[in-house]
C-alpha cells in the first residue's frame, strides 16, 4: 500500500466528487431559478412547471436503487462516468424544448443520468475515508451543491440579459459532458484498487474486523426491506425531502411574483441559499462525527422547521426572507449528506451503495409530491401560503 507517500489519492476523489455534485445540483436546484422565465416564455402554468421537474424525479427514483446496486458490483467509476454523459445530453437538449412532452422527455433523461450523481458519489467518497473522517469528507464535497445553486443565482440573470433562458441549459449540459472526461481519467472506485488505504487508516483492516465497526451485514435486498432501522431513516428522509424541495423549487417564483421583487433580487435567494449551505456542511457535518448522526439530525430539523414557519410571516419584507432562507440553508446543506453518512454508519461498506439507493425512492417521492402540491395549490389559490404551511408541518 502507498501510505508512505505524502499525497493521498483520496483528495483527488474529493475534488472529482465535489465537481460532480456542483454540476448535478446546478441543474437540479437551478431548475427553480430557470423556472419563472421558462414557463413565462413557453406559456406554461406552475403546475406544468412542477410536472416537468417531476419527470426528472420519476426516472431518478425509479432507477437510483439500480445505480446503487451497480456501484457495489461494478464500481463507481463506470457508473458515474456513464451517468454524467446521459445527464449532459438530457440537460443540453432542455435548451431546445417547445412543448410539454419534449420538456418532460429530455428532463427525464437528465433524471436518468442523475442516478449516478448522488448515491455513487457519496458511496465512493465514503469508501476512501475511515468512518471517523466521513463527516469531514462529505462536508467538503457537499459544498459542491451549495456552490452550484449559488452560482446559478448569480449567473442566470446574466445569461437572460445576454442570451435567453435556453442558454442556461446549454451551458449546464456542456459542463456535465466535460465531467465525463474527468471521471473517466481520475476517478477510482476504491482505495484498494489504486493501492491505497482509506485516508485516516494506518494499517490494513480485515473484512471481519471492518464489519464489526458497523451493524451486522443485512446480506440481501429482501432482508434490507425487513430491517426496522432502514424504514425509520427512510420515512424521515421522505418527510424532510417534501419540506425542503417545496421551498427551494418555488422560492424564486414566490419572491418575483408574490413579493414583486426583480429577477435579480429573486434569483439572489439561490445565491444566499447556496453560500449558506457551505457554512453548514463545513461545520455541522464534521461535528456530526462526534455528536452522532441522530442527535445532529434532530438539531438540524428543528432549525429547518423554525425557518419554514418564519417564512410564512415575512409578508413583503424581503430582508427577513433573505435572512430566513439563509438560516434554512445552513441546515439544508447538512441534511442529505447526513442520510448518506447513516448508510456508512449503520451498514457495511460492501452494501453502502445499495442502502443509499434503496432510500432514494422515499426521498424522491417526497420531492415529487411537494412539487405537484406546490404548483397545484399556487395555481388554484393564487399564493404559496398553503403550500409553504404544509412544508413546515
Amino acid at each position: 500500500m502507498k501510505e508512505d507517500r505524502r499525497f493521498h489519492w483520496a483528495w483527488i476523489i474529493l475534488v472529482i466528487s465535489f465537481l460532480n455534485l456542483f454540476t448535478n445540483y446546478s441543474i437540479r436546484l437551478g431548475y427553480g431559478v430557470v423556472l419563472p422565465e421558462m414557463i413565462r416564455d413557453l406559456g406554461f402554468s406552475r403546475t406544468v412547471g412542477g410536472t416537468i421537474l417531476n419527470s426528472y424525479f420519476i426516472s431518478y427514483i425509479a432507477l437510483t436503487p439500480f445505480a446503487g446496486y451497480l456501484t457495489d458490483r461494478l464500481g463507481a467509476r463506470r457508473v458515474i462516468t456513464t451517468c454524467v454523459f446521459i445527464l449532459g445530453v438530457g440537460v443540453f437538449m432542455m435548451g431546445t424544448v417547445k412543448t410539454l412532452w419534449t420538456a418532460c422527455f429530455f428532463f427525464s433523461i437528465a433524471g436518468l443520468g442523475a442516478t449516478g450523481m448522488w448515491t455513487p458519489v457519496l458511496t465512493v467518497a465514503q469508501r476512501w475515508f475511515t468512518p471517523k473522517k466521513r463527516g469531514l469528507a462529505l462536508g467538503i464535497i457537499s459544498t459542491g451543491y451549495g456552490l452550484g445553486f449559488a452560482t446559478m443565482g448569480v449567473a442566470f440573470p446574466w445569461i437572460v440579459d445576454h442570451f435567453n433562458w435556453r442558454y442556461a441549459w446549454y451551458f449546464l449540459g456542456g459542463g456535465a459532458l466535460a465531467m465525463v472526461i474527468l471521471n473517466g481519467l481520475l476517478l477510482r472506485s476504491t482505495p484498494e484498487s489504486a493501492g491505497f488505504l482509506p485516508w485516516g487508516q494506518k494499517e490494513a483492516v480485515s473484512s471481519n474486523k471492518l464489519r464489526k465497526m458497523t451493524r451486522p451485514e443485512i446480506g440481501s435486498f429482501p432482508k434490507l426491506l425487513k430491517d426496522r432501522t432502514f424504514w425509520l431513516i427512510g420515512f424521515s428522509y421522505f418527510c424532510i425531502s417534501y419540506s425542503l424541495y417545496g421551498i427551494t423549487t418555488y422560492m424564486v417564483d414566490y419572491a418575483k411574483y408574490s413579493m414583486g421583487l426583480s429577477l435579480e433580487k429573486a434569483s439572489f435567494l439561490a445565491t444566499i441559499h447556496g453560500l449558506c449551505q457551505i457554512i453548514g456542511v463545513l461545520t455541522i457535518l464534521p461535528l456530526s462525527d462526534y455528536l452522532g448522526r441522530k442527535k445532529t439530525m434532530v438539531i438540524t430539523q428543528f432549525f429547518i422547521t423554525s425557518s419554514l414557519l418564519g417564512i410564512l410571516f415575512v409578508g413583503n419584507n424581503w430582508v427577513m426572507l433573505y435572512i430566513l432562507i439563509g438560516i434554512l440553508a445552513v441546515f439544508y446543506g447538512v441534511t442529505f449528506p447526513l442520510y448518506g453518512a447513516c448508510a456508512g454508519d449503520y451498514y457495511s461498506r460492501e452494501v453502502m451503495g445499495t442502502v443509499i439507493g434503496a432510500w432514494t425512492p422515499l426521498y424522491g417521492t417526497g420531492a415529487i409530491l411537494s412539487h405537484w402540491m406546490g404548483g397545484v395549490l399556487r395555481d388554484a389559490i393564487g399564493n404559496y401560503d398553503y403550500a409553504f404551511t404544509i412544508n413546515a408541518v
